[in-house]
């Protein structure tokens, strides 16, 4: 895979910054440095989320997925991030919708996986009480890492055909997020990218358990029944409280990286450009 041409992104925030523009490049080192994916301390992951929003707060368009509302910008970004990572964490239902497969990594960034040593391959792991998954996942080389309840009637089988130590059972009737994030870091997975849906990202706030999102804002309206960014039945109490990192731009697209103050959240200070 060569490098995907991509927008100059403008530095909005922090205010003048010694590069006001992020140019594109082989590697992408200035983003790459911008969203450096902490390494957690101790035994624990650090969770980040990168999610897409309207302007109207919806985080799909009308045919139910992300794509439909993304673009240039956040596909550059997009790319970065998932380079960071060890791990990319969905639900279920974001997994049939969106059509996940195997989560290439572009060559001019793999290098720069080895050098912080990481693994060559980017894993994805599903977080699913009793959903059904993809054959094309279950079947393949390399299935996902699937996050799931002890009392699964089917846990058995599925632990068969998948491998047994690419079922992490955690949690009785729902899956115990904490726990599964444990398995992960332990199985040595710690830099999380969650990218939804919605839901899952609420259960993971809700339990204090993300450190940083990192938010695209899409100039669009599109009205509808759209979910926002973060769905849940009840209200965040108290509200969560953010950071602003960076924030960067583009033909109207905002892209904002945001550090969360969760009690699970540990302290990191934003990379800034030299």
């Amino acid at each position: 895979m060569h490098p995907a041409p991509g927008p100059v992104l403008d530095v909005l925030l922090p205010v003048g910054s010694p590069r006001p523009r992020v140019e594109v490049e082989p590697g992408e080192p200035v983003l790459t440095e911008l969203y450096a994916h902490p390494a957690p301390a101790g035994a624990g992951a650090w969770v980040r989320a990168n999610m897409i929003g309207t302007l109207d707060g919806a985080a799909t368009g009308s045919d139910g997925r992300s794509g439909s509302i993304n673009g240039p910008a956040d596909h550059r970004v997009f790319a970065v991030l998932r380079s960071l990572a060890d791990v990319v964490l969905v639900g279920a239902g974001t997994v049939r919708a969106e059509g996940y497969g195997e989560l290439p990594v572009r060559d001019d960034l793999r290098r720069a996986r080895a050098d912080r040593g990481q693994r060559p391959e980017l894993e994805l792991a599903v977080v699913t009480r009793s959903g059904a998954l993809p054959d094309h996942l279950l079947d393949a080389g390399r299935p996902p890492w699937v996050l799931t309840v002890e009392d699964r009637p089917d846990l058995d089988a599925l632990r068969r055909r998948v491998g047994a130590e690419r079922v992490l059972a955690a949690g009785v009737g729902d899956v115990d997020l904490a726990a599964a994030l444990r398995l992960l870091a332990a199985r040595g997975l710690p830099r999380v990218l969650t990218e939804g849906g919605p839901r899952l990202l609420g259960d993971l706030l809700a339990a204090g358990l993300v450190d940083d999102l990192c938010l695209t804002t899409t100039p669009c309206l599109v009205g509808g029944t759209a979910r926002r960014v973060v769905d849940r039945d009840d209200w965040l109490a108290p509200p969560e409280t953010a950071r602003c990192a960076h924030l960067l731009h583009s033909d109207g697209v905002l892209l904002g990286r945001w550090l969360l103050t969760a009690p699970g959240a540990r302290a990191v200070e934003p990379r800034t450009l030299d």
